[in-house]
C-alpha cells in the first residue's frame, strides 16, 4: 500500500465512511474507492466491490485478464430501535452477540432506563429531535417497535428520507395500512413506503416478544448481506 493511499484510507476510518481498498495483482497498485464511487459504476469491478461492501469480506475479480483483490473498511452496523419495550429487551442481546451497535431511543423515562437495556445507547428524548441528531448511513437499520403513530411516524419519516439500508415498523397488516395512509398524507411515494418491512421481521411465525425478536433480527441480517442495488 503506498503512502498516498494509507493515508486516504486512515481519513476514511476517522470520518466513519465507507471504502474499498482495490489492488492489482500484477503490479501491486492500489487505489481507494468509497462507496459512493461504487454506486455509481458497472462492470465486474463494480459487482465485486458491492460484494465486498455488502458481505464484509474480500472479494476479487479478473478485469481484462488482470485479477483484482478488493478489501472492504466498513463502519460498524448501527441498529436504532425506537421503544424500550419488551420485544426491544429480547432483541439486543442477539444484536450484541452479531457485533452490532445499538441506541435505544424512547421519551418514555419509566421505559428507557439504561438499566433495562445495559449494551444499549439509551436516549431519552422524542425519535424525530433523537434522530436529526444523528447521520443516518447505509450502515444504519432503524426499527419502530411503540405502536405509537406520535413516536412511530416521525421516526419512520425520518427513517426514510435517509440512506438506512433497513427500516422496519412493528404492528399488523392493518395498522400498516393505516400507517400508510398516513405516510402518504405526509407526502411520501407508495416507492418510498415500500422501503418499511411491515410486519417487521420475517414472517416465522413468532408471537413472543423473543421470536419476534428473532425473526427482526434475521430480517436484518438478510437486509445488510443483500447486495445493495
Amino acid at each position: 500500500m503506498t503512502p498516498g493511499t494509507l493515508k486516504q484510507l486512515i481519513a476514511a476510518r476517522q470520518k466513519g465512511a465507507a471504502v474499498c481498498l482495490v489492488t492489482r495483482e500484477d503490479t501491486g497498485s492500489d487505489k481507494i474507492l468509497s462507496f459512493e464511487d461504487v454506486q455509481n459504476m458497472e462492470g465486474p469491478l463494480a459487482q465485486a466491490a458491492q460484494q465486498a461492501f455488502s458481505q464484509d469480506q474480500q472479494q476479487s475479480t479478473d478485469l481484462d485478464g488482470t485479477r483484482f483483490f478488493l478489501t472492504p473498511f466498513n463502519p460498524p452496523v448501527r441498529i436504532i430501535i425506537v421503544g424500550a419495550v419488551h420485544i426491544s429487551q429480547a432483541l439486543l442481546p442477539m444484536l450484541s452477540a452479531l457485533s452490532f451497535s445499538t441506541v435505544i431511543i424512547d421519551p418514555r423515562g419509566a421505559f428507557a432506563r439504561q438499566e433495562r437495556f445495559e449494551s444499549a445507547n439509551v436516549i431519552n428524548d422524542w425519535p424525530d429531535d433523537a434522530l436529526s441528531e444523528m447521520t443516518i448511513g447505509h450502515r444504519d437499520a432503524i426499527i419502530t417497535l411503540t405502536h405509537d403513530p406520535k413516536l412511530d411516524d416521525p421516526a419512520l419519516q425520518t427513517a426514510l428520507k435517509s440512506k438506512a439500508f433497513y427500516i422496519g415498523a412493528l404492528g399488523s397488516r392493518r395498522t400498516h395500512a393505516k400507517r400508510v395512509e398516513r405516510l402518504t398524507a405526509a407526502g411520501f411515494t407508495a416507492n418510498n413506503i415500500d422501503r418499511i418491512s411491515a410486519p417487521v421481521g420475517l414472517n416465522i411465525g413468532g408471537r413472543s416478544p423473543a421470536e419476534i425478536a428473532l425473526s427482526i433480527a434475521a430480517d436484518i441480517v438478510q437486509a445488510l448481506r443483500s447486495p445493495q442495488q
